[in-house]
C-alpha cells in the first residue's frame, strides 16, 4: 500500500506515533488509508451540508475496512462572488484547490481518495489534483439544489431568476416587494444551483469521465437516494484502494474527454466545461484542439435542455433517467460515445446505458425530436477569435444564431453593468466586454450580471454580447465568451471601437468585425499595451503565470 511509506517498518515509529495521536489503533495500520477530501464551507449553499456527508462517508469507509482521514479545501460561491471584484478569485481558486489537494495527498501517502465537491471550480480543481497524484479516486458530489417557486409567475425559479428580476425591478416591471419575494424563494435549500449551470455540468461530466457513480450529477442533494450514492462511493473507494485501481489517468484519456464533450453537447451544458475539460487534457498530457470539440458538436444531437435554456431543472433530468438515460439515448446512434470506457463503478459506460430507463421523452428527447441535430456548444473562429471563442448555442434564441450589430464597448464587467442598467445598450448592439480574460481580469470573471440585465431589460432577442471573459452556466442568450487571444494579449477584441460592425454566424462558426486588413494593421500600430489591473497578492502571481483560455487557462 502507498500508505506503507508512512506506517510500515521500524523507521516509521515516529510517523505511527503521530498517526496514533489522531485516534488510529494498532489494528488499523494494516488497512488502506483513505482521504476524504471535501469542500465543506458554511457560506456556499452547494457545500453547507457536506459536514454531515463527510461523517456518513467516513463511517461507511470504516465499515468497509478502510481508515478515513478528512480534510477540506476552499470553495468560492460564484453566485455570491458575482458582479464585483470577488469574482476575480473564482477561476484562480481552481489552481489553489488543485495545489492544496495534491499537497495533502502526496504529503500523507494515502491509498485512495473520495472527493466530495459540488460547485464550479471545486470539481475541476479536485480532478486536476487526482490526475497529478493518480491514486484510486471516486467523486461523490453534494448534489443539485431543488428549484424554487417564483411567487410572481408561479413557475419554477432559480438563482438566474433572481438576477433577471434585478433588471426587471430596475425597469419598473417588478415592485420592491415582488423582488424580495423572488429573492426569498428561488434558492430553497442546500445543493448546487438547480439548473444546468457549471457546477451541475461538471458533476454530470464526472459520470462519463468515469470518475463518479451513476446519479452523481442529477440526484438532488436532499433526496434519500443521495445518501445511498455516498455510501456506495465510500465502499467502492475502499475496494479500489485494495485493488490499486482503476486510476484516474487510466480512465481520463482522449476517448473519455471526447465522451465528456459529447455529453456536454447533448445536454447543453455550461461553456465553462470547455475551459475545465481542456485543463484536464493539459494535465493528462493530451493534445486536444478546440476544433475537435466543434467536430463532436456537429455530430451530437442536442436532446436535453435544462434551465436557464428552458423550464426544466436538474430534478427533472433525474426523474427522466439522469445522465445514464442521456447515454442510453446516445447509444441509439453509433459513434457518439465510446461505450467501452470503464468507470469507477466497475462497469463500462455501455453497461450503464443498457441498464438505464428513459421515463420522459420530452426531457430526454428522441433524435427525431431533438432541439437540434448538433450540439449545445459551438466553437467560433474569425478575425475576432483567431484562437477560438465559445458560445452556449443551446441558450441562444433561434433569431440570434446569425446576427450583425453595432459594437458598444466596455473595458470591464463593472462598466458594462452600469451601462446596461443606465440604458446605454439598445436593440441592435453587440456589447463588447474586454479586459476580463485570464490575464487581463485577471481571473476571467463570469458575466452573469450583465447578461441577466440584458434579459431583464427585454433585449435578449435584440442584443448580442462578446467577451474575453467567461459566462456562468446560468447565462443564456447570444453570449460569446472565451474570445482568444484576449485584449491583454493584444487580441483584436481590444481594438474594436464603438460603432464597428460585428458579424456573428453561429451555424458557420464565425465571429468577425467588419474591418479591412489595412485598418486592423493601423489600429495595431497605434495601440498602446493593454493596461494592467492594479492587483496584489495571489492574483498578481496568477496574472503572470496563467495561459490562454483556448488551452484551458492553466498555469505555465
Amino acid at each position: 500500500m502507498r500508505s506503507d511509506t508512512v506506517k510500515a517498518g521500524y523507521q516509521r515509529a515516529p510517523h505511527r506515533s503521530l498517526i496514533r495521536a489522531t485516534g488510529v489503533k494498532t489494528e488499523d495500520f494494516g488497512k488502506p488509508f483513505i482521504a476524504v477530501c471535501s469542500s465543506y464551507t458554511d457560506i456556499v449553499p452547494g457545500h453547507c451540508h457536506l459536514r454531515d456527508v463527510n461523517e456518513l462517508v467516513k463511517a461507511e469507509i470504516r465499515a468497509a475496512g478502510g481508515v478515513p482521514f478528512e480534510f477540506d479545501t476552499i470553495a468560492v460561491c460564484d453566485g455570491i462572488a458575482m458582479g464585483h471584484a470577488g469574482m476575480k478569485m473564482s477561476l484562480p481558486s481552481r489552481e489553489l484547490i488543485a495545489d492544496t489537494v495534491e499537497t495533502m495527498l502526496r504529503a500523507h501517502c494515502f491509498d485512495g481518495v473520495i472527493c466530495i465537491p459540488n460547485c464550479d471550480k471545486i470539481v475541476p480543481g479536485m480532478i486536476l489534483a487526482a490526475l497529478r497524484v493518480n491514486i484510486p479516486t471516486v467523486f461523490a458530489s453534494g448534489g443539485p439544489m431543488l428549484p424554487g417557486k417564483n411567487p410572481v409567475t408561479g413557475k419554477d425559479s432559480d438563482l438566474n431568476t433572481v438576477f433577471e428580476a434585478v433588471a426587471e425591478y430596475k425597469n419598473g416591471k417588478l415592485t420592491a416587494e415582488q423582488l424580495e419575494a423572488i429573492e426569498a424563494t428561488s434558492c430553497p435549500g442546500c445543493g448546487s444551483c438547480s439548473g444546468m449551470f457549471t457546477a451541475n455540468s461538471m458533476n454530470c461530466l464526472c459520470e462519463v469521465l468515469g470518475l463518479a457513480l451513476p446519479g452523481n450529477g442529477t440526484i438532488p442533494a436532499v433526496d434519500p437516494r443521495r445518501k445511498d450514492l455516498w455510501k456506495t462511493a465510500a465502499r467502492r473507494i475502499v475496494e479500489m484502494a485494495k485493488a490499486n485501481g482503476p486510476l484516474p489517468r487510466e480512465l481520463v484519456d482522449r476517448a473519455a474527454i471526447d465522451n465528456a464533450f459529447a455529453l456536454d453537447m447533448a445536454m447543453g451544458g455550461s461553456s465553462n466545461t470547455v475551459l475545465h475539460t481542456l485543463a484536464f487534457a493539459h494535465e493528462a498530457g493530451i493534445d486536444y484542439d478546440l476544433r475537435r470539440i466543434d467536430a463532436i458538436s456537429k455530430r451530437t444531437p442536442h436532446v436535453c435542455k435544462v434551465a436557464p435554456s428552458c423550464a426544466y431543472h436538474m430534478v427533472d433530468v433525474d426523474r427522466a433517467g439522469g445522465i445514464s438515460g442521456i447515454l442510453k439515448r446516445l447509444s441509439e446512434r453509433e459513434g457518439l460515445i465510446d461505450f467501452t470506457k470503464r468507470t469507477v463503478s466497475g462497469k463500462a459506460l455501455g453497461e450503464i446505458a443498457a441498464e438505464a430507463t428513459i421515463t420522459d421523452d420530452d426531457v430526454i428527447r428522441p433524435f427525431s425530436n431533438a432541439y437540434s441535430q448538433d450540439g449545445g456548444l459551438s466553437v467560433l473562429h474569425g478575425n475576432l477569435a483567431e484562437q477560438g471563442a465559445i458560445v452556449k448555442r443551446a441558450g441562444v434564441y433561434a433569431s440570434m444564431l446569425v446576427f450583425s450589430g453595432e459594437a458598444i464597448c466596455f473595458n470591464s464587467q463593472e462598466e458594462a453593468c452600469e451601462g446596461i442598467l443606465a440604458g446605454k445598450v439598445r436593440a441592435g448592439h453587440v456589447v463588447v466586454i474586454r479586459g476580463e480574460g485570464p490575464k487581463g481580469g485577471p481571473g476571467m470573471q463570469e458575466m452573469l450580471a450583465p447578461t441577466a440585465y440584458i434579459i431583464g431589460a427585454g433585449l435578449g432577442e435584440k442584443v448580442a454580447l462578446i467577451t474575453d471573459g467567461r459566462f456562468s452556466g446560468a447565462t443564456h442568450g447570444a453570449c460569446i465568451g472565451h474570445v482568444s487571444p484576449e485584449a491583454a494579449e493584444g487580441g483584436l477584441i481590444g481594438l474594436v471601437r464603438d460603432g464597428d460592425t460585428i458579424h456573428i454566424d453561429i451555424p458557420h462558426n464565425l465571429l468577425e468585425v467588419a474591418l479591412s486588413d489595412d485598418e486592423i494593421a493601423a489600429r495595431r500600430a497605434a495601440a498602446q499595451p493593454w493596461p494592467e489591473r492594479p492587483v496584489t497578492g495571489w492574483l498578481r502571481r496568477y496574472a503572470k503565470l496563467v495561459g490562454n483560455a483556448s488551452t484551458g487557462a492553466t498555469l505555465s
